[in-house]
């Protein structure tokens, strides 16, 4: 697995950064390669992604959520092995770090070339910077989950 670590600053309280990012099915608006991402409860969801011409459906699972603080998933079928955590930092009453880590096994030579060429990384840089610009653009989250989802087994959270 290929390890992933990046993170943005941005100009919104955290509790919107916060309540931005549990609005998965929006991720298409900044996550490149992302065509869809259905919620299909409090803890799982589906998504389709095309990256590099190779359309992929998979499902995630949340195994731990804590509001203004993180979100912790993993991959739970499909061909894409991943999972991560994304934290989110107070800097000031105005602004709030977002650090993602990410841990993917690429499958076929094409997405381990990718990997190898460091192409994940730039993606999720990439995929950070358009969060930033679309937070700061709307200037406030299109919804909000506050849930807290524990985990399961401790030893799967990042």
């Amino acid at each position: 697995m290929s390890t992933v670590k990046e993170a943005v600053d941005v100009d919104v309280p955290v509790h919107t950064a916060y309540n931005q990012w549990t609005q998965f099915e929006q991720f298409p608006h900044f996550m490149e390669g992302v065509e869809n991402v259905t919620q299909l409860d409090d803890r799982h969801n589906h998504w389709t992604t095309k990256i590099g011409g190779v359309r992929r459906e998979f499902d995630t699972e949340i195994v731990d959520q804590l509001p203004d603080e993180r979100i912790t998933w993993r991959s739970i079928d499909g061909d894409t092995r991943q999972q991560g955590s994304v934290r989110f930092e107070p800097l000031d009453t105005t602004r709030t770090r977002v650090e993602l880590t990410m841990e993917v096994e690429p499958t076929g030579v094409a997405e381990k070339g990718a990997d190898v060429l460091g192409v994940i990384d730039r993606r999720v840089k990439g995929d950070l910077r358009r969060f930033k610009d679309y937070i700061e653009e709307i200037g406030g989250e299109t919804g909000a989950w506050r849930g807290r989802i524990r985990p399961e087994d401790p030893g799967t959270s990042l």
